[in-house]
């Protein structure tokens, strides 16, 4: 009989509950686990899951202030806000987003130039970030859009203010346009303040004025369904709009500028000597500022930029132009000041001038020469051969001195961005600039504008009006008030000139060469005299800068040289003599000659605003 094997039963039960204890321990550490993983979501991370499941369900979407307008003195709008609809896509919506997009174009026109537009703006904004695809659309266009609606998650029709500039080319330059923000501009401006925004202002006033006009973004707490449709408004936060401005600026003057220039190119700039405000402001030609507003075709940019007359430059702060011989009233004031002259000293001139020693011939415009004339005279008919020699007597240094209290090379300080300096030569300049030393021939030639001076038709205006207004100089600006934006204009800022006083040694001097400009209209042999008229008087100066060297053996002769070589015309003058209100520099480039070219346009800027418009000006 075999032997059996008893069972230790008292082994097994032990076996057995170590293995239950062992399980059950095991659960505990699961349980407790799972409850340590709760505590962490729960309580730990109970801030952090709560935002990411509201962010399924609720958004905030930001509200885009309404852009503050800009009005003319007389309330004329330069710059207003127009409604559209625009198709807007938000990526992180849409699951494909290239069919997407080509089933909208379908149901739509949507262009090459938007595509890359589009894109473009992919780049700049954040995955769920309302971007345009088509912008403009019309009524039959958004009825087919909304009747598709269900078909497009992520896909909505925007009512938005477009920035529309209804005067197009005849502001252009001075109320500038905005453009959608670019990289750069990402990089420097606050994205908060901007959000719900693609636009910023790129030139003129609405660069200069960017903080004043925008506004404060709003903000709207919104609930969603799954596919991101607004189900209730949780909390709204109404955008602050930006604030209106007043310019200074006549439109109906600017206009009537405009067309005083025909066909010619150039600028002109009108300064109400009493207090700087700017008045006109013209580059011609100029161009259409709503073309830039949601992005110019490459095509419509390249004519702009490739075209030979320019219209994207604009020459009144960034044209740099021998000043010629509208200098001469200010050379002629700085001869009696330092009491280097007097008004009644009378110089020879043959025709030319010669520096003691030298055989070389400073020409006079007129070959025959203007015979005895004083400084009265030598204004009138605008002798070069007088400056010759009081430049040579003052000699650059009190003519570079003096010369810069008027604001010649230097910038002015006006309140619209990209002013140019211009250029009022010096013996530091030269070695500097040169690394070579400064030669008496070239006094000579700075006394009469030429040579390396060089200024921009608004430093022109600004030096007249402040010769005008007697010393009394007046930072030149182009705003007049801000106010809330709410039509109120009790509530506007006012804004305040800041002016300074040149000290005058004897105020006579002052009235003679005054008298001396006058006499350049009024006077028989007067460069302007066809200005003379029987309402109002002008004091004036006409110039004329070489656009290239005539050598000592030729002449210049008009008619053989092409337009383009030909001299620029410059006037400048100030009226009415016994009480300025107006100051006007212009320039006619390649014009010929300033008494013919330039000084027209000046006095029909001046009858336009001393003896009132003869209509009104609306927007069309």
């Amino acid at each position: 009989m075999p032997q059996s094997t008893l069972k230790n039963y008292l082994r097994e039960t032990r076996l057995f509950q170590n293995r239950a204890l062992l399980a059950a321990g095991g659960v505990v550490l699961l349980i407790l686990a799972l409850l340590a993983r709760l505590i962490v979501l729960q309580v730990v991370n109970h801030q952090h899951f709560t935002t990411l499941s509201l962010d399924n369900r609720v958004k905030v979407l930001p509200l885009a202030p309404t852009r503050g307008l800009i009005f003319d003195r007389n309330g004329l709008i330069l710059a207003q806000n127009v409604p559209t609809f625009s198709l807007e896509v938000t990526p992180e919506r849409v699951q494909d987003l290239e069919q997407t997009l080509q089933e909208l174009g379908r149901i739509v026109a949507i262009s090459d130039s938007d595509r890359k537009r589009f894109e473009l703006l992919r780049t700049q904004r954040r995955r769920f970030d309302s971007i345009p695809i088509r912008i403009r659309l019309d009524q039959e266009e958004v009825a087919r859009l909304a009747a598709a609606g269900h078909r497009f998650p992520g896909v909505e029709i925007q009512a938005k203010l477009l920035r529309q500039y209804p005067l197009e080319d005849k502001t252009a330059h001075v109320v500038g346009y905005v453009g959608r923000i670019n990289e750069r501009e990402l990089q420097r401006i606050d994205a908060s303040a901007y959000a719900g925004t693609y636009h910023i202002g790129k030139t003129g006033v609405e660069k200069s004025y960017e903080e004043v006009l925008h506004g404060r973004v709003g903000l709207r707490q919104v609930e969603v369904n799954a596919v991101g449709r607004v189900i209730r408004v949780l909390r709204s936060e109404p955008p602050i709009p930006g604030q209106n401005l007043h310019l200074s600026l006549d439109a109906a003057l600017q206009r009537e500028a405009i067309d005083a220039f025909g066909e010619e190119n150039g600028a002109a700039v009108a300064i109400d000597p009493r207090n700087g405000a700017i008045l006109a402001m013209v580059s011609n030609p100029g161009f259409d500022p709503n073309l830039f507003v949601e992005g110019i075709s490459s095509k419509d940019y390249q004519a702009l930029q490739h075209s030979p007359d320019k219209p994207l430059f604009n020459r009144t702060l960034r044209g740099q132009y021998p000043p010629g011989s509208t200098v001469k009233p200010f050379i002629g004031l700085a001869g009696l000041e330092t009491e280097t002259v007097s008004i009644k000293q009378k110089n020879y001139c043959p025709g030319y001038f010669q520096l003691p020693g030298h055989s070389h011939k400073y020409r006079d415009w007129r070959k025959g020469g203007h015979g005895p004339v004083d400084l009265r005279d030598s204004i009138t008919q605008s002798c070069d051969v007088y400056f010759y020699a009081l430049a040579h007597q003052l000699g650059i240094d009190r003519m570079h001195a003096f010369l810069s209290r008027f604001g010649f090379g230097a910038v002015t300080g006006v309140d619209i961005t990209g002013e140019r300096g211009g250029l009022l030569p010096s013996r530091a300049w030269k070695q500097r600039a040169r690394k070579a030393p400064w030669y008496p021939g070239e006094t000579l030639i700075a006394g009469i504008g030429q040579g390396y001076f060089l200024a921009t038709p608004l430093q022109l205006a600004h030096a007249t009006a402040t010769l005008a207004a007697r010393g009394y100089s007046y930072t030149p600006s182009v705003v007049q008030r801000i106010d809330s934006g709410e039509g109120n204009a009790a509530g506007g800022v006012e804004v305040q000139p800041t002016g300074r006083v040149l000290e005058q040694r004897d105020p006579g001097n002052w009235d003679q060469v005054v008298e001396a400009m006058a006499q350049v209209v009024e006077g028989r042999r007067g460069t302007a005299r066809s200005l003379q008229n029987e309402q109002y008087r002008i004091a004036g100066k006409t110039g004329t800068a070489q656009v290239f060297t005539v050598k000592q053996d030729e002449e210049y002769d008009e008619e053989k040289i092409e337009k383009k070589m030909r001299d620029h015309a410059l006037f400048v003058a100030f009226a009415p003599v016994e009480d300025p209100r107006i100051a006007v520099a212009v320039i006619v480039e390649n014009g010929g000659h300033g008494g013919s070219a330039a000084a027209p346009i000046a006095k029909r800027i001046m009858d336009y605003h001393l003896l009132g418009r003869t209509q009104p000006l609306d927007n069309t």
